[in-house]
């Protein structure tokens, strides 16, 4: 076949940890209209073909070799990049879709820096963003920051009616809210296991204290000695020195060595997926686990233990019907999950899973067959927001205009062997700085 009879569809994702690097490229996947996409092989044609490039940018949370294996997306190509470096790619490259999949900051730093860089072009892509999961926290704060993207991506019924109120509360345009569901929902409806499996999925950040990760990590040992005919699996995100969207200061790694762990206790990492595979019970204070886990049916608890409260996230879950404690687990509690709660969470586990990206391709395909589309227009400009966007957009190194500042690093190769080596140092010297050092202070504060 020829090559200029072949439909070809260009997107490009920039992530900044391997969470948000697995919701975009597989939202990617998901949005991009059904003629160019596996998920609907009645519509896709056989001369169409869809091209995702991956940059991660260069932070903190940058995933390692392993993390982005674990996850398990894949993408034709995929490098580490500065915000500047980014920008002036996307001066030279022509992309179709832009799925910006960072924390609220970086969106809104994208936005203006895509803004500065697209002037005066006839066409640029359709710019995406959205949340990694729940979001329980910062609502008004991380919407506003991804204002100005064609679409904001809501993962749920409730979620695009909570993000439209806060866009029309301020005045802004709320047209981009665009109702989806999580990317990464899938897998077997639930079946009895043999022997009987409980998971724990534990969360980087929540609970923060050592006290109460200490606390969760001896009921759960307590739990597997209570029930040792059961496997009892702690689900662990990432190794020690490892990043991923929160920082992860007392790993339970560290704490569960020790402990005097009992022999149908283990310590697992992997693909979420594949673990629920193996799954009769999760268990979490408010991982997105928990979403994963009732979208296939899986009996689900979200801990009472340490109270239901905004900093844990698990009061998201007031009403589901998952809400109990290990007690209650200890004593054979099994939760029955609200319907009519699941339903307006996204979940999909009534089977509307399939058509939950419809109204998105379908927006992305009348887009793209718009031409020019109009310079994107973020909600914060130096005129609504003088005293905050200024320091937003500096830590990314761009002026309030969205132009690159003065300095910033942006380089038109990749970095020689020794610079590498240095970076990878510096960002190892960080985490153990968080991990090791920065508890202890803490400690010594307290005395």
């Amino acid at each position: 076949m020829p090559a200029s009879t072949t439909k070809s569809l260009r997107v490009a994702v920039l992530a900044d940890s391997d969470t948000r690097w697995k919701w975009g490229a597989l939202t990617a996947n998901r949005i991009s209209p059904a003629e160019f996409t596996e998920s609907d092989k009645s519509s896709r044609t056989a001369d169409s073909v869809i091209r995702l490039d991956g940059f991660l940018l260069r932070g903190r949370a940058t995933p390692t070799a392993r993390q982005l294996e674990e996850v398990g997306v894949r993408a034709d190509s995929l490098r580490e990049v500065t915000a500047v470096e980014f920008l002036r790619e996307m001066t030279k490259e022509t992309y179709d879709v832009l799925v910006l999949a960072l924390v609220g900051g970086g969106v809104q730093a994208m936005l203006h820096g895509l803004a500065h860089a697209w002037q005066g072009r006839a066409r640029r892509p359709v710019v995406v963003t959205g949340y990694v999961g729940v979001v329980y926290e910062k609502l008004a704060d991380g919407l506003l920051l991804r204002h100005g993207a064609d679409l904001v991506l809501a993962n749920s019924r409730q979620d695009a009616e909570r993000f439209r109120a806060v866009y029309e509360g301020v005045g802004a345009d709320a047209s981009s809210v665009t109702e989806v569901a999580l990317p990464f929902l899938g897998g077997a409806a639930y079946e009895k296991k043999d022997p009987y499996t409980v998971v724990f999925a534990a969360q980087p950040s929540v609970p923060e204290s050592r006290k109460d990760r200490t606390y969760l990590l001896e009921r759960l040992i307590r739990h597997a000695r209570k029930h040792p005919e059961r496997e009892v699996l702690l689900k662990l995100r990432s190794k020690p020195g490892e990043h991923t969207t929160h920082i992860e200061e007392l790993p339970y790694q560290k704490l569960a060595q020790k402990e005097d762990l009992p022999a149908n206790f283990r310590l697992v990492y992997g693909n979420m997926g594949e673990v629920l595979d193996h799954t009769d019970l999760l268990v979490t204070v408010s991982s997105t686990a928990a979403l994963e886990s009732l979208h296939r049916r899986i009996p689900t608890v979200v801990l009472t233990d340490l109270g239901v409260r905004e900093a844990l996230g698990n009061h998201h879950f007031v009403g589901s019907g998952c809400l109990a404690s290990w007690d209650q687990l200890d004593a054979g509690h099994v939760p029955a999950t609200d319907p009519e709660w699941v339903a307006r969470q996204g979940v999909g586990a009534d089977g509307s899973y399939a058509t939950a990206f419809d109204e998105a391709r379908r927006r992305i395909t009348e887009l793209l067959a718009a031409g020019e589309l109009p310079p994107l227009a973020p909600y914060y400009t130096p005129v609504t927001a003088p005293g905050y966007l200024p320091g937003v957009l500096a830590r990314h190194h761009l002026a309030p205009d969205g132009s690159p500042l003065p300095g910033a690093p942006a380089a038109d190769k990749a970095p020689s062997p020794v610079r590498q080596i240095v970076r990878r140092a510096a960002r190892g010297a960080y985490r153990h700085g968080v991990q090791r050092v920065a508890p202890v202070i803490r400690r010594m504060g307290e005395l």
